[in-house]
């Protein structure tokens, strides 16, 4: 779709088709009911469901599923993601065969299949995917031959089908591919490359003559490393410490960030179990984010990011980390470190022991108790701050592009802590494909935002306005089970309805109880209303809003608001009338008014 368009028919029935073929595809992957739980069809697209990421265009451009414990199939219908970029389904149970329809997949570029349970025959219809670069089946029980069509491949850089039950001929052109492993079959690589099947280690170029200088320096390395591991062993054993090393081709650069410190990946995979799932503190579009300890007791927070691949990766990461590193004050999420391998990104925050406040407003665990009156009125003004900094006061000033109540953390004195700030930027500048990366979550998002992918800081208010209704209200943005009782979908819509209905207790959460203060709730209801004006220029600034709940200049711009909303109403209600008369004058200048660009 092109900016600020309307959806075409085409559009619609591809974002239905999207759809189809992810939610068959949690069917056929026998998806427990607590996995992919907003994997429904009743959500305004796939683009909400978690570990789906989408382009500016709502096209699925990235699956990722690793590691989830599913023990079901592969379905064909995956073919019609005719975007999708990066399939990821490694580390599961997955049975079955590899349907012919993968083919279809013609942007796909990352297929990775490992560790799992296929069988059947690598279907020769992946000779299609033509930018496919990463190419990985190892582990599996694939049978019959490797087809001829996978050396056509043009763009294929890196090919592991290592550890399956393959026999035949390899083609001969595979072993161009500058990374391939297909050892751990029985396969036939004829007498030239014969070396290549027997190896135990994945070759890492396309060079396969063997020369006396790589023969003796492999010997001298190998003595050289027991020499150099006998002198760590002896050295940990001396100081009896903790000592982490990282594997090949992920060596902690130690690179200085001012405070910011560079963890080793051993250091955070062992702070986090392995990252196991048990430690996931929650899910985003950015990633999965991991409690952890490290070796001297400091509980973490470890953000495990997504879309981390592109060219001079690292070095866009790290500045990027450098301009989240410098923006500091009391209401925003310090960041203490982060760790870079050639193909993980991640960020390390402190712990926040009251986790966010959309947990607290609607995820309550046994022992724990709903935020009260007071704590919500504080999380309203410590985020306005947090974001006032980040807009008007941080060099170069950061658009959050996020802002929700699952984004808002709570310290030990449930304090406002705004989190995830700056990573919209931090993810976006290392994607290739896409030069504006709509962010956000559906029923948080402004309007312009939508229709142009243009952030502002006023797509921030917006989003912080809708923000202050959840912490009134304790709902959610976006709730289809308002239809049941004829309200409005969107929470923005129904408290607008009730606010003029003069229904302001209706508005306010119930697990309350009624301890709260109703002109504090009109206050906050009030504010979040100027936020969300349908025109971006309407809105006020951070720095005004900040102002406002500390009670000035809050009756002056309602009063405003209410003059302007009175009118739209008027002119719209006198509009439908019209309408409704046959009034033919309405196809001359207000028909005209209408067509015109919005």
């Amino acid at each position: 779709m092109k900016e600020g368009t309307k959806a075409s028919v085409s559009d619609l029935l591809y974002l239905d088709l999207q759809e189809d073929a992810l939610y068959a595809l949690k069917l056929s992957l026998n998806a427990s009911p607590n996995q992919l739980t907003n994997w429904n069809k009743n959500q305004v697209n796939p683009c909400t469901w978690s570990n789906v990421y989408c382009d500016q265009n709502s096209n699925v451009v990235q699956v990722s599923l690793a590691f989830m414990g599913f023990a079901g199939s592969l379905t064909p219908r995956i073919g019609a993601l005719k975007s999708l970029t990066t399939l990821s389904l490694q580390g599961n149970n997955i049975i079955g065969d590899i349907p012919k329809e993968f083919g279809n997949l013609t942007s796909l570029v990352r297929l990775d299949l490992e560790n799992n349970k296929l069988t059947g025959e690598i279907p020769s219809s992946l000779g299609n995917l033509k930018k496919l670069q990463f190419l990985t089946l190892s582990q599996n029980n694939l049978n019959g031959t490797i087809p001829e069509s996978l050396g056509s491949l043009p763009n294929l850089i890196n090919i592991l089908i290592d550890s399956n039950e393959l026999n035949g001929q390899i083609p001969e052109q595979l072993f161009n591919v500058p990374k391939f492993n297909f050892t751990g079959n029985k396969l036939n690589c004829g007498a030239s490359y014969q070396h290549l099947c027997t190896s135990d280690n994945a070759n890492q170029g396309s060079s396969h003559k063997p020369k006396v200088g790589l023969i003796v320096g492999t010997v001298v390395g190998s003595i050289l490393i027991l020499f150099l591991g006998s002198l760590l062993f002896f050295w940990c054993k001396g100081h009896r410490r903790d000592v982490f090393v990282d594997v090949a081709g992920e060596v902690d650069r130690r690179i200085t960030l001012g405070q910011i410190k560079s963890f080793s990946w051993r250091e955070l995979q062992v702070a986090t179990d392995n990252f196991s799932e048990k430690n996931v503190l929650g899910q985003g579009g950015f990633g999965k984010v991991y409690k952890g300890v490290l070796v001297d007791g400091t509980k973490i927070a470890v953000k495990r990011l997504t879309d981390y691949e592109s060219p001079g990766g690292d070095q866009a990461f790290q500045r990027e980390v450098e301009m989240i590193s410098v923006a500091v004050h009391r209401n925003l999420l310090r960041l203490i470190g982060f760790c870079t391998t050639p193909t993980e990104r991640l960020l390390v925050y402190p712990f926040m022991q009251n986790l966010s406040v959309a947990s607290r407003l609607r995820e309550l665990k046994p022992g724990e108790s709903i935020l009260n009156w007071d704590t919500r009125k504080r999380v309203a003004i410590g985020t306005a701050r947090g974001l006032e900094y980040l807009h008007e006061q941080c060099d170069p000033k950061i658009i959050h592009r996020d802002v929700k109540a699952a984004n808002i953390l709570l310290d030990g004195d449930f304090e406002a802590v705004v989190g995830d700030f700056g990573l919209a930027k931090l993810v976006d500048v290392r994607r290739t494909n896409v030069t504006t990366q709509i962010r956000g979550t559906m029923g948080h998002i402004a309007p312009e935002y939508l229709s142009t992918g243009k952030p502002s800081e006023k797509t921030d208010v917006f989003s912080y306005g809708i923000m202050l209704l959840e912490l009134v209200t304790g709902q959610r943005a976006i709730d289809f089970s308002r239809l049941e009782d004829e309200d409005d979908v969107l929470l923005l819509d129904h408290v607008k309805k009730l606010q003029r209905d003069k229904r302001l207790d209706a508005i306010v959460d119930s697990n309350l109880n009624k301890n709260y203060n109703i002109e504090e709730v009109e206050m906050i209801v009030q504010v979040a209303l100027l936020c969300t004006q349908a025109t971006p220029e309407d809105r006020p600034a951070m720095s005004e809003v900040v102002r406002m709940l500390e009670g000035e200049g809050l009756s002056e711009r309602w009063e405003e608001w209410q003059h302007v909303e009175v009118t739209r109403r008027q002119d719209s209600e006198r509009l439908q009338r019209r309408f409704a008369w046959g009034d033919d004058s309405i196809h001359n200048q207000d028909a005209i008014e209408l067509s015109g660009g919005r």
